[in-house]
């Protein structure tokens, strides 16, 4: 019996001791791993390799994270999953909207790292199947194609990263609905952390300012639902 083809993925991170440490825990763990330590050779080990997961430092030497983000995303869109040592919520807004899917911050622990990059992988899969229903939701002037990942707020389409996609659709599967914060993160991350919600409500920021402040409903202390029509 043929085995399966272990998942590649590519770390990008000019930090030698950093870089060695992630790889050697993502082999152990069955990747198949390739590394790069700049903006420049990051974007030619992406085109050579294929890689199904994009482990990405935000600060970069030449070409920075977010450029390379941009580019990767504009080639063939995979999962990214950015590193950085920023804390401030803008910077973490501007990575998710040139197209990271997750984030985690300096100093972070392997096993993190590792079930995130899983937690984005199971997710892929999901939408693949989910995409193959071709299901339409539609909640007011809101549709989503979900064969073809399109959406619309009446006649606009709205183009929203893979990750405030799957966000968007699972809020408008239940419209009404309060979800909470955990539940999100583990519906649609597929891990559940208190202390990661922050996740959650960066990308329902992005996603208010792509569709409008009003379509989103928070319930403070508890989550957020798509407010019916």
């Amino acid at each position: 019996m043929p085995q399966p083809q272990r998942r590649r993925v590519l770390v990008v991170e000019d930090d030698t001791t950093i870089a060695s440490a992630i790889a050697h825990r993502l082999t152990a763990e069955g990747f198949e791993v390739h590394v790069a330590g700049d903006g420049e050779s990051a974007l030619a080990a992406y085109e050579r390799t294929e890689p199904d997961l994009v482990v990405l430092d935000r600060l970069l030497p030449g070409i920075d994270g977010l450029e390379v983000c941009r580019r990767i995303q504009a080639s063939r869109p995979v999962p990214v999953l950015m590193v950085t040592a920023l804390g401030e919520e803008t910077d973490l807004l501007v990575g998710l909207g040139v197209g990271a899917d997750d984030y985690v911050t300096k100093p972070f622990s392997m096993r993190e790292l590792v079930a995130r990059a899983n937690a984005l992988l199971r997710r892929v899969e999901r939408a693949a199947q989910l995409a193959a229903e071709n299901q339409t939701l539609r909640v007011g002037d809101l549709v989503i194609d979900t064969a073809e990942r399109r959406v619309f707020v009446g006649t606009e389409e709205v183009r929203l990263t893979k990750t405030e996609f799957e966000l968007l659709r699972r809020l408008a599967e239940r419209p009404g609905q309060v979800f909470e914060r955990e539940r999100l993160l583990s519906d649609i991350w597929g891990y559940s952390h208190a202390a990661a919600t922050r996740t959650v409500d960066s990308h329902i920021r992005a996603l208010r300012r792509k569709l409008g402040s009003d379509l989103i409903r928070t319930v403070f202390g508890v989550g957020y639902a798509l407010v019916r029509p």
